[in-house]
Formats: C-alpha cells, structure tokens, sequence
C-alpha cells in the first residue's frame, strides 16, 4: 500500500528539520513512490512555503531574525555565561576582531570589565562603545555603510579595512549553526564574518543553544577554518558530531 499524501508530506518536512536539502530519487526510494508523485509533493509543500525547491530536490527555507536591539533582550543569561568563557580565552595584549551581534556585545562588555591593554577591532556600534568604558583597551572603528537593523557597518570598505589586519583572536555570532558551519541570515554581516574569520590566528564562534539546528542565509565559513564554539550547552546529533570531525573545541558555559 502506497502513503498517503498526508503521510508524504508529513515526512519530507521531518527529513528536512533533521537534513538542510533533500533529493527527489533519495525521498522517491524512501518512501515507495515515484519521482514524479515526489516533484508534486515538493510543489505543494513551496507553495505552503513550508520548504524552497531547488533543481532536484528542496531546502529548507530561509529564516529571518529580529532586529539586533530586539535580540538583545533574549537568553541574556545564556549570553552572559558564553560571554565569560569568551573572555576567559583571550591574551593579554593581543589584538582582537569582534563581529556584530547580541552575544558578541555581551562579550565585548565582559572583555571590557576583564582585560587591559588590549586592541580590539570592530564594525559593531555597540561592542565599540562596550569596550570604550575601558580607558586601556584601544578601539577601533571599521569604516563601511551603516546598517541600521544590526547597529554595524558593513559593505566593501569594511572588509578591505579588515582584510588589512592579522589578529590574534577574533569572536563572531550566528544566526544559526549547522553541521555545515555557522551561518547569518544577513548576507551583507555574513560577508564582513568571513573576512574577519580569514584574517585571525584563532576564531570562536560565540552562539547559545537556540541557534543550534537552524539555517539561515549565508554560511560563511566551514567548521574546518574555525577553532572554536563557545555555548550554554554542549550541542548534540550530527553537529556534535561534525564539531569532533573538524576538531572544533565545544565550551560550554
């Protein structure tokens, strides 16, 4: 007996939380059916955009994220743990990149109440003014176009403006993170990311557990170019089990 379309569709969408992309022969084998009772599948499941196809198959669907004010005011707690164990990594006189974000700001505020004599490196409005209480830690401002939404700048002049340092550390977000590697649902930030975790001695990752499975836009890097995924708890599943492969170091705050 063939399922039921209900059952179909039912078990594409669980594939697809547990998978970033599914392919037609693959869910056509799975289930017992044709590629072509699939293809309808997939069309009626786009159009309920529940799902995004693609040639051959279908992706998740690209998620939003509220604006970064708003962010600020969820998992603080979380963010304040991750925050502490960032800083806890950092050298003494080294020089640091800080992307944008919310938990990035949390840290930039706890490298400020930890660290002296520090450079720190920025497109982040409010990591800059975070770290400026501290009179001994140097800051200094990317140039680049405003972003209004993230409170940054971003853009052409702000990654040839990074692509010009070489830093001991640098500390980015996400908007999500996959087995795949971090992602942010910005491609414009997701630019400045890259460049930033091109031009480190060591990247971390600073993200709590709620960006943990999800899928945003723009990937910009693989677990493979990143040293490590500073967290509120250990993550599990298959990106537990890339973050091993890559040898990513998971601290859990």
């Amino acid at each position: 007996m063939k399922p039921s379309k209900s059952f179909r569709h039912s078990e594409i969408l669980s594939q697809i939380t547990r998978t970033p992309s599914l392919r037609v022969a693959e869910l056509a084998a799975h289930l017992g059916v044709s590629t072509e009772t699939i293809r309808r599948d997939l069309d009626e499941l786009t159009q309920q955009r529940l799902i995004n196809r693609t040639y051959g198959g279908a992706v998740r669907t690209l998620s939003t994220e509220p604006a970064v004010g708003e962010r600020h005011t969820l998992f603080v707690a979380e963010r304040e743990r991750i925050a502490r164990a960032a800083s806890a990594r950092l050298k003494p006189g080294g020089l640091i990149m800080i992307g944008s974000g919310a938990t990035t700001t949390h840290v930039a505020r706890r490298i400020a109440a930890d660290h002296k004599g520090l450079t720190v490196i920025t497109h982040s409005f409010s990591a800059a003014a975070a770290l400026a209480v501290n009179p001994t830690i140097t800051v200094i401002m990317a140039p680049g176009v405003c972003l209004a939404s993230e409170g940054a700048t971003v853009g052409a002049h702000t990654s040839r403006f990074l692509g010009e340092f070489s830093a001991d550390h640098a500390i980015i977000g996400a908007s999500g993170v996959t087995g795949e590697g971090p992602t942010d649902a910005l491609v414009e930030i997701a630019a400045v990311y890259r460049t930033i975790a091109s031009r480190a001695a060591e990247t971390m990752v600073v993200a709590d557990h709620s960006k943990f499975d999800r899928m945003f836009a723009a990937r910009y890097a693989s677990w493979r170019e990143l040293a490590a995924l500073v967290t509120d708890e250990p993550p599990r599943g298959a990106l537990a089990e890339a973050l091993d492969r890559c040898r990513v170091e998971v601290v859990a705050a």
